[in-house]
């Protein structure tokens, strides 16, 4: 165009602020020198790794999964003082392109369209790394995590295991919130949850009955496939992300209590899906209406005999009931968060429960009555750290171990005996007073200072009044004054 406006080489270069060579040059071609620049196929200094490159290729082939730096450490301890620690860089790349011309092929991710009301994931999520806090005490829990594929409206609630019991809670918790019931219900292998049964017949059958009460088809990923639950998965993501900010925002992680915490979550949950009632209103057209009623979402155990040792043993764990229900047949309603001992259709206990296998929940009420007529029994007893309800408890044992000779563990079974009866808080409160004020005591003080009922050992509110403005008064002698 430039050469066009002059007739003068030199004057059109300029004009288009190029070199006359490179101007010539293009009007000679017709293209621009970068069109017309040769493609750069050859190295530019000889490959160090060539001797040694099918030796490489070999082990790759052999061993897919090795690094480059694995490979390259390899190579200077078989060929010492050949290659520097500067090529690893330029080896590190030939491994690569050698991999994407040679090496095995990568899972491939096929996304998929969603449609209204078709499909809800579940899962569980770790809340430990957030750094959520009780009253300034870490609050070690999980998230049971419910997404509509097509909408991403999502619900969740506080859990402490992946049990089936959580997932039935959570799930009905979800739809009822929801106000209907989508096609298909997609959830990982729930290995945990059939690992927390005594069987796997048992969790199949209280499963399917779930999605039959609800009339929902139950679909599972293939194994070690999360991404087949990817939108769950995703959204844990940004659930936790979402969850961070606002509490960043707020100025503290820490929650006066558990219930001030679910209502957070619960507006942190508003907030999110009040973006998505477009999409959503597109789902209520599909979504199956709700069952008259929820499905009771514990583990019925029936039949469960109580020991001679007043324990009784469910889902790996070890937990007492009264002694008095020794060697009779109990039943067992097992929740997420807690179970109840049921006989004669009455709810004796409600205990909260333990997670995992192997532990231990031992109340010193229900075995005192007998341990205290046995001292001897409890130096060795396997379920000796359960009988310390409080860390005042572990202190007076200690201190009767260190001051009262043999009669320390007669002594200290007096107390949790006193605690049994005359209250537990009571009991602390006299021993701490003892303890602040004398160092060392025996049972027959801590009697003594419960004898009298002394008000200082239970923990009463702080009550304040306010002081009465005399002023109030005045204005309404003035008042009634005018109207005589």
């Amino acid at each position: 165009m430039k050469m066009s406006q002059s007739n003068s080489i030199k004057k059109a270069a300029m004009k288009a602020d190029m070199s006359i060579n490179t101007a010539r040059k293009y009007l000679k071609t017709g293209n621009f020198p970068s069109q017309s620049a040769a493609i750069h196929s050859w190295r530019t200094r000889e490959d160090p790794f060539e001797s040694v490159w099918q030796k490489v290729t070999e082990k790759l082939e052999l061993f897919p999964g090795l690094e480059a730096k694995t490979l390259f450490e390899w190579l200077q301890r078989e060929h010492p003082g050949v290659y520097s620690d500067g090529q690893l860089r330029t080896f590190q790349r030939d491994i690569k392109q050698w991999r994407c011309q040679y090496g095995q092929s990568h899972e491939v991710y096929f996304p998929q369209i969603h449609y209204p009301g078709d499909l809800c994931e579940s899962d569980f999520t770790h809340m430990g790394k957030v750094g959520i806090t009780i009253n300034g005490i870490p609050f070690k829990h999980m998230l049971y995590h419910f997404v509509l594929t097509y909408s991403n409206w999502e619900d969740a609630g506080i859990c402490f295991s992946e049990s089936l019991e959580s997932l039935l809670n959570g799930f009905q918790n979800a739809v009822w919130h929801l106000g209907g019931v989508p096609k298909r219900h997609r959830t990982d292998r729930l290995s945990s949850a059939i690992n927390n049964l005594s069987e796997q017949r048992s969790f199949t059958r209280r499963y399917e009955g779930l999605l039959s009460h609800y009339g929902i088809y139950g679909e599972k990923t293939n194994p070690s496939s999360g991404n087949e639950n990817g939108d769950v998965e995703q959204r844990h993501y940004r659930f936790k992300n979402a969850v961070i900010q606002r509490l960043s925002i707020r100025g503290s992680f820490d929650f006066e209590s558990r219930d001030a915490y679910e209502q957070f979550l619960r507006q942190t949950l508003l907030e999110l899906n009040s973006g998505r009632q477009e999409l959503l209103s597109e789902e209520f057209k599909e979504l199956r209406e709700l069952p008259d009623r929820r499905l009771e979402s514990y583990n019925l155990i029936r039949d469960v005999k109580v020991k001679r040792t007043s324990i009784i043993r469910i889902a790996h764990n070890s937990y007492s009931v009264p002694s008095r229900l020794m060697r009779e047949t109990v039943s067992v309603r097992l929740y997420s968060e807690h179970l109840e001992i049921w006989y004669a259709q009455k709810c004796l206990e409600r205990i909260p429960r333990l997670y995992g296998a192997g532990k231990s929940r031992i109340n010193y009420r229900h075995i005192i009555d007998w341990l205290i007529r046995k001292p001897n029994a409890f130096e060795n007893y396997r379920y000796k750290s359960d009988l310390f309800p409080t860390t005042t408890f572990r202190i007076v044992y200690d201190m009767f171990c260190e001051c009262r000779g043999s009669k320390a563990v007669k002594e200290y079974l007096e107390i949790l005996y006193l605690a049994a009866y005359e209250g537990e808080e009571r009991i602390c409160m006299a021993c701490k007073q003892l303890l602040d004020s004398k160092g060392t005591f025996g049972v027959s003080e801590v009697k003594a200072l419960i004898k009298w009922n002394d008000p200082s050992l239970v923990d009463s509110p702080d009550v304040s009044i306010d002081p009465i403005d005399i002023t109030s008064y005045d204005q309404l002698i003035e008042i009634q004054e005018g109207v005589q």
